[in-house]
């Protein structure tokens, strides 16, 4: 079973007239980085579950019931009176979103460290920290920060920082917090876009290795349109191209990335460090490869709405 953690909230497009400006109309679709990854999964037919503060409002019922709807264990929700984030989101004509968040004091910002399970399901094999605004709002940072130090050592600890710098702007913050969890993960995947903003001209292949330097077992970078790159602790290297596709949007693209990687790696036996250590550079490869194609199949579509075995060509997982 993999566990993801942190936001959970509803995207909110902008649409109507732009020559008109008394008036906006919105179109809502549950997203968030974390519970995208959980959905992903889920969609893949793995066991999936998700971490967070759950508000009672109108969202967040939306939200329990879409978990319900699409199997995503719902059992570590911490219920809350708190409102649900929501994230405005308008598009460039190339459908790069652009989110202005409506975040003060809501449900999944407010995890506090003592609300931290204690124990976890021995049958939990993976923990996935979506960085977004959760990992540098208290108190779901220390929250969050609890439990990969808690967890480390026995489970599989994915990261992806997910930099949301409309929420925290300084990104000495942003520095601080991936400083300090990279050596507590297995895998980190940043964009091309998050490495740019927090390491200014630094080649990616350093950034790369300097992860791994600290202690992760596959380290990968997103490029977009053009693809990805990675490398694993046992010296194996690789890049892929990006797939052509008719881009809707790109919303969820990387939180379909990343539960793509969790899945084939989960089905290829290694949600491991010793695993990843023996990949050679035609395994990464081929792993790229299949993030990059479920990924590309999102960007088709509006909104988070990420591919199910049968859109990536994959027969029903035998359990």
């Amino acid at each position: 079973m993999f566990m993801s953690c942190g936001d959970a909230l509803f995207d909110m497009f902008a649409g109507g007239n732009e020559a008109d400006v008394s008036s906006i109309s919105l179109a809502g679709r549950i997203g968030g980085s974390a519970l995208n990854v959980a959905l992903g999964l889920a969609r893949l037919e793995h066991r999936s579950a998700f971490f967070t503060k759950m508000s009672g409002d109108l969202f967040g019922r939306r939200i329990r019931a879409f978990m319900q709807q699409e199997a995503i264990d719902d059992r570590f929700l911490i219920d809350t009176t708190r409102n649900t984030t929501l994230a405005m989101v308008s598009l460039s004509p190339q459908g790069t979103p652009r989110y202005d968040f409506y975040i003060e004091g809501t449900a999944d910002r407010s995890v506090e460290p003592n609300e931290v399970p204690s124990h976890l399901p021995a049958d939990l094999a993976a923990i996935h920290l979506a960085g977004s605004y959760s990992t540098v709002s208290e108190p779901t940072a220390s929250a969050l920060a609890k439990l990969v130090a808690q967890e480390h050592q026995s489970r599989f600890i994915s990261y992806d920082p997910n930099i949301r710098s409309s929420v925290q702007p300084d990104l000495d913050i942003w520095r601080s917090r991936i400083g300090a969890t990279v050596p507590f993960a297995t895998l980190v995947k940043a964009s091309d876009e998050d490495v740019e903003q927090v390491f200014p001209g630094r080649n990616h292949e350093t950034v790369l290795a300097d992860w791994i330097a600290a202690g992760v077992g596959m380290a990968i970078i997103t490029l977009g349109e053009k693809g990805a790159l990675a490398m694993s602790s046992g010296g194996a290297t690789a890049r892929v191209p990006g797939r052509s596709v008719v881009v809707a949007d790109t919303v969820g693209a990387g939180d379909t990335f990343q539960a793509a990687t969790l899945s084939r790696l989960a089905e290829t036996n290694r949600l491991s460090r010793a695993a990843l250590d023996g990949m050679s550079a035609q395994d990464l490869g081929e792993l790229l490869d299949f993030a990059v194609r479920a990924a590309a199949v999102t960007c088709t579509r509006r909104g988070a709405d990420l591919p199910r075995r049968a859109d990536l060509g994959l027969p029903p997982l035998s359990r």
